[in-house]
């Protein structure tokens, strides 16, 4: 079973504490700006409600301790760049999003699609911020939570168990147009992975853990 979790909503269509993703999504899809969160206790999200969300969006997650010394060697997350990340649920159906990482400001998000998985998400979650970033001529590092994308983004090339099949065909279609973007383009943006245990759940998070 699935380890509850607490959802604080800062700014979005209505302020509160939710108890399941879904009423949580309600109030910030379309809402410009919105700021959220996710807590494993209660008191925790409770407190965190009442407090400013400068002091909790990714930051480190009160219940997950490190030494100072791990601390002191991650150091903390550059805010001045972009976060992504991707999902799918047990039915397939996946969807990726990148976001500002000091304002949690939507800049792009694409899906559901029918037949994914987390990796390729995540895979062109990153991609996609690439291209963004040299669609606007931005210098921004990219942060995500997972090593497999990341190698893959850096292999140009993916490794995956997911079979091609005409449900997934979209997915497809978009992992082979993210290679050929790979190879094709250059950048100089850093891709940085996004050190969880430290720093909380990665600011483009769908709160689905």
């Amino acid at each position: 079973m699935a380890k509850k979790k607490f959802y604080v909503v800062w700014e979005g269509k209505k302020k509160g504490i939710y108890t399941s993703w879904n009423d949580c999504k309600k109030q910030i899809d379309g809402f410009v700006g919105a700021k959220y969160k996710s807590f494993a206790l209660k008191e925790n999200a409770e407190k965190a409600f009442k407090g400013n969300y400068t002091d909790y969006i990714g930051k480190k997650d009160k219940e997950i301790t490190l030494s100072k010394e791990e601390l002191l060697r991650i150091g903390k997350p550059i805010l001045n760049s972009i976060s992504v990340d991707g999902a799918c649920n047990n039915k397939g159906d996946a969807e990726y999003q990148g976001v500002y990482t000091d304002t949690q400001t939507e800049l792009f998000k694409q899906g559901p699609f029918k037949g994914g998985s987390n990796n390729l998400m995540e895979f062109l979650a990153l991609v996609h911020g690439l291209a963004y970033c040299k669609q606007h001529k931005l210098d921004l590092p990219i942060y995500s939570n997972s090593r497999t994308a990341i190698s893959w983004v850096k292999r140009k090339v993916i490794k995956t168990t997911i079979k091609k099949t005409a449900t997934n065909k979209k997915v497809f279609e978009l992992v082979d147009r993210a290679i050929f973007w790979l190879k094709n383009n250059t950048y100089s943006n850093k891709i940085l992975k996004w050190e969880t245990k430290a720093w909380g759940e990665i600011p483009a998070d769908f709160g689905r853990k």
